[in-house]
């Protein structure tokens, strides 16, 4: 499959780029399995520590990157701390974090703000994972189900009481559903995941999903919440009959996923399939060369396509105050983006590696990142 290749050019390339740029100086809501902490790419040595903040969703990915990272520079230490996307962009904004993971990237106003802190031309976001979203559940005896957009909706509205509805029954015949209440658990933090799957609701069942897509879950929907990728996943493992929306690396086998329906098709949740949404996506408009913002096509009817995907972006300073940082930043923005890093992410975290073209991208926007003048 096209967009799953480890593109061997592209990784040249960021190695490549990662030698001209850089000069030689001197988490408990992770998930997923060990990372693959000897695949490291080439470059110059760096020391030093560099602080991020931000999504929950990208844990196990996260902490391969680290591994990867500090394997090929043994003075060098990535800290992040999971505390979700909206978190992230307001540390990178307000200047507490050198960089921040946000499964969205910066809205326009945040843009502006961000120029305080990063220079006149702000800060830039930076793809580095792609996975699906899991509609996830907890039904004993049930693994997977089909569901369709409108369903969906409805069932984090509250508008489906029990898993044996006629809505849910009509799509899924031969399936013996339980009459079991239907709990829906949303994040409470502000969260990425959250922003990415209300986009969809709101583009694929605006006739049932009313409220505007928004990295905060809507105040007036009743059901219950947990902080984090780990909470929410934790909540529905715990309770039978609830559903949630969560990074599939989290899931990991524990509950019961919908097939999402794509034109006349249903399309089971895989890397391969939110891969091939994100090649739907156009250059969100009104962005400076070096940012790479994907605005996603929610309705798609590709073939094969599942529209219930995240991007995950490193969002970095365009300038930094010291060489040093500068330095940081890129090595550590190099190694996630090259063939070792992307590798590491999709063994640890089952995500979708960056398609050449999208890697081409990031790598363009990595070396543009320059000390303050």
């Amino acid at each position: 499959m096209k967009a799953l290749r480890f593109g061997r050019h592209a990784a040249i390339a960021v190695i490549a780029a990662g030698a001209l740029a850089l000069t030689a100086c001197g988490s408990d809501n992770a998930t997923g399995t060990t990372p693959a902490g000897n695949q490291t790419s080439a470059g110059p040595k760096v020391t030093g520590t560099l602080t991020g903040i931000g999504a929950s969703s990208t844990g196990a990915a996260m902490d391969a990157w680290k591994a990867g990272f500090a394997a090929a520079n043994s003075g060098a230490t990535v800290q992040y701390s999971p505390d979700g996307s909206g978190a992230g962009r307001k540390a990178i904004i307000d200047g507490s974090a050198q960089f921040a993971g946000s499964d969205a990237y910066l809205k326009d106003e945040e843009l502006a703000s961000s120029k305080a802190k990063c220079g006149p031309e702000g800060a830039i976001n930076i793809p580095v994972y792609i996975s699906p979203i899991a509609v996830a559940f907890n039904l004993p005896g049930i693994t997977e189900l089909k569901l369709d957009a409108a369903t969906v909706a409805k069932i984090f509205r509250g508008q489906v009481a029990t898993w044996n509805d006629p809505a849910i029954a009509a799509l899924n015949p031969g399936v013996t559903l339980p009459d079991l209440k239907v709990t829906p658990v949303n994040r409470s933090d502000d969260s990425g995941t959250t922003t990415n799957f209300t986009e969809y609701l709101a583009a694929a069942a605006a006739d049932v999903w009313t409220d505007k897509a928004a990295g905060i879950w809507p105040a007036a929907l009743q059901g219950e919440n947990a902080k984090g990728t780990s909470g929410v996943v934790k909540t529905v493992t715990d309770t039978p009959g609830a559903v949630t929306y969560a990074d599939d690396s989290a899931v990991g086998g524990k509950l019961g996923t919908a097939s999402i329906k794509v034109g006349e098709e249903f399309v089971k949740i895989s890397a391969d399939a939110a891969a091939k949404a994100v090649e739907a996506g156009k250059p969100v408009d009104g962005r400076s060369a070096t940012d790479v913002a994907i605005k996603l096509d929610r309705k798609t009817t590709a073939k094969g396509a599942y529209p219930v995907v995240l991007v995950s972006y490193h969002v970095v300073c365009t300038t930094y105050d010291k060489q040093e940082t500068v330095d940081l930043v890129k090595a550590f923005e190099s190694y996630v983006v090259s063939d070792a890093g992307q590798k590491a992410a999709a063994d640890s975290a089952k995500s979708a590696p960056l398609t050449s073209a999208l890697t081409e991208k990031a790598v363009k926007a990595i070396a543009s990142i320059k000390v303050k003048s």
